[in-house]
């Protein structure tokens, strides 16, 4: 029997490497280490939060970091000199219960390196997923990263068992992906994702009429892209982005920022990691695609192909469309609300239901946790106080700069759901 020794230092090493699959969103989770039972130390448990903003903490790691191909980008490719470990089917099943036991986790998040094929490791992680559900009646959540090339028959299966499946895309062109990963083929990645949306979209018709018809990834799919190893411009990052939503119906592109892992000339220089605030505008823009009405070309465009760093991506289209504002508070549809500076999609509903019953002024606005001293550029309302309407753009965003980006950027930012 192996040593509980041995599993810690297993789950040291495979939790350690799948903290760089950022599709589940996470910070550290340490507890207090009471007789040396295991799940104490905080390896391998993250937070992620749900639509309705609970946070649920998972149990993340990996089956094995062995894998049989080199991608340049990756921590645990082949020529990587780094220590390997690999769990069995029946240790994975074992931490998982004994952590939810222990009210450590309330799910399991599980990626893997390739053993030898496709197929070969796609069938471990099901069976890890048939396991709990059927041998445990396990009922947590469960996020399986399926293997691109594996059956249609191992993903209909691991449907069947998992709450989220998804398929990383991991570049965001298909130039970039035979550049640093000659060994994958992108049809191995958009294959599987046109069969989970088909089988989605089928077993959710079915279930209409068949209350007895088994749930499939009731929490749908997603995927991850590398960003900045590659000279991809945000353009042709949220352009990849938007295609995925409209042809798989994804439920989340996630952008994983590059991080210097190995000495490869194809990537770039070590010690230059993607900037955090690259990564937080690509998820803003994602936010206002899916969520405010935007399209690509209204966020980046051929002529201006990156995001701007200094504000977010909201703003920095309200101040490139300045004949449209101001607009009238309480005469304003929903829509163009919505895509004021400052104004989110909550406060934007509040704003329309209260303007039935009386007219809305800064005070009413204040109350309702609308930043006047931003919003003010762009709307006018029941009063004249703090209106501006006298400033150029380049005014107006050194004025929001100097009232501290940060909470600016802070009022904007989208919690990263991850169900």
């Amino acid at each position: 029997m192996i040593s509980e020794d041995r599993i810690r230092e297993k789950l040291a090493i495979l939790a350690d490497a799948a903290k760089y699959d950022v599709s589940c969103s996470s910070s550290g989770s340490k507890r207090k280490n009471d007789n040396k039972g295991l799940g104490t130390t905080g390896n391998g448990i993250c937070h992620a939060y749900t639509e309705d903003g609970r946070c649920v903490s998972l149990l993340k790691i990996l089956l094995t970091n062995h894998c049989i191909y080199d991608c340049a980008y990756c921590v645990s490719r082949k020529s990587n000199d780094i220590k390997r470990a690999a769990f069995t089917v029946q240790e994975v099943v074992d931490l998982t219960i004994n952590f939810y036991r222990r009210n450590y986790i309330e799910g399991l998040f599980l990626s893997s390196g390739i053993f030898s094929n496709a197929d070969y490791t796609m069938e471990r992680l099901v069976l890890i997923a048939k396991k709990l559900r059927t041998e445990h009646r396990f009922n947590g959540y469960i996020h399986l990263k399926t293997i691109p090339g594996a059956s249609d028959e191992l993903m209909k299966e691991a449907g069947l068992y998992a709450d989220r499946l998804s398929v990383n895309v991991e570049m965001p062109t298909e130039k970039s992906l035979q550049l640093l990963a000659p060994d994958k083929k992108r049809e191995d990645m958009i294959k599987p994702m046109h069969y989970l949306k088909e089988q989605i979209v089928q077993h959710t018709e079915e279930k209409k009429l068949i209350k007895a018809t088994p749930t499939f990834a009731p929490a749908g799919q997603s995927t991850q892209m590398v960003i900045g190893a590659t000279p991809e411009t945000d353009l042709q990052i949220l352009g990849m982005a938007d295609q995925f939503y409209r042809r798989f119906q994804l439920r989340r592109v996630y952008y994983s920022g590059y991080v210097p892992i190995s000495n490869d000339n194809r990537l770039p220089a070590l010690g230059t990691p993607v900037p955090m605030v690259r990564e937080n505008r690509l998820y803003q823009a994602d936010w206002l695609l899916r969520f405010y009405g935007f399209t690509v070309n209204e966020i980046v465009s051929p002529d201006a192909p990156l995001l701007d760093m200094d504000i977010d991506p909201k703003l920095s289209w309200a101040l490139r469309n300045l004949q449209l504002f101001p607009i009238d508070i309480n005469q304003a549809d929903l829509q163009l609300i919505k895509r004021v500076p400052g104004i989110g999609i909550g406060s934007a509903e509040k704003i329309v239901a209260a303007r039935r019953f009386n007219k809305l002024n800064w005070e009413h606005l204040k109350k309702m946790g609308v930043p006047i001293t931003r919003a003010r550029y762009f709307i006018t309302c029941h009063s004249a106080d703090f209106e501006r309407r006298d400033l150029t753009p380049v005014a107006i965003k050194q004025q929001i700069l100097a009232l501290g980006n940060s909470k600016y950027s802070a009022n904007f930012s989208p919690q990263l759901s991850m169900f």
